[in-house]
């Protein structure tokens, strides 16, 4: 009779990686595919923000309004206030950043007004020189 001794085996407690690894991959691959859909735009009502004031060390900055209409308006100081064309609103901006560089700058849309003239006028706002732009909320 041939006895055949039985070896003992090392117990083995490290994780196999392997696995791991290969799940971690295919999820990688799922949201390569799918982080360029999630970025799509779906059309939305924004809800109504409550914000803080912004604390300003000029008293009254200049506030640049879009109406319904897509039509500008300036408040300046308390001059009655009048509809006025894009290029008065890129050379008025100049004037008074002339004048006073840390003037603030806030715009006041309309929430019924395209969202591309808010973009179009900040847009304008910028290439006239201002350095940032707020916006108004109720």
């Amino acid at each position: 009779m041939i006895r055949r001794q039985k070896r003992k085996r090392k117990l083995n407690a490290e994780i196999n990686v392997v696995p791991y690894i290969d799940v971690m991959m295919v999820l990688l691959v799922i949201f390569m595919v799918t982080a360029p859909m999630l970025t799509q735009g779906v059309d939305v009502q924004l809800p109504k923000a409550s914000a803080d004031p912004v604390d300003s060390k000029d008293s009254e900055p200049l506030i640049v309004t879009v109406d319904e209409q897509g039509q500008y308006y300036i408040n300046i100081g308390s001059a009655e206030q009048s509809a006025v064309t894009a290029e008065d609103v890129g050379e008025r901006v100049q004037k008074v950043l002339a004048a006073n560089p840390e003037k603030m700058l806030l715009v006041k849309g309309d929430k019924r007004v395209e969202y591309d003239k808010v973009i179009g006028l900040m847009a304008l706002l910028q290439q006239a020189g201002a350095p940032s732009v707020g916006l108004v909320t109720e």
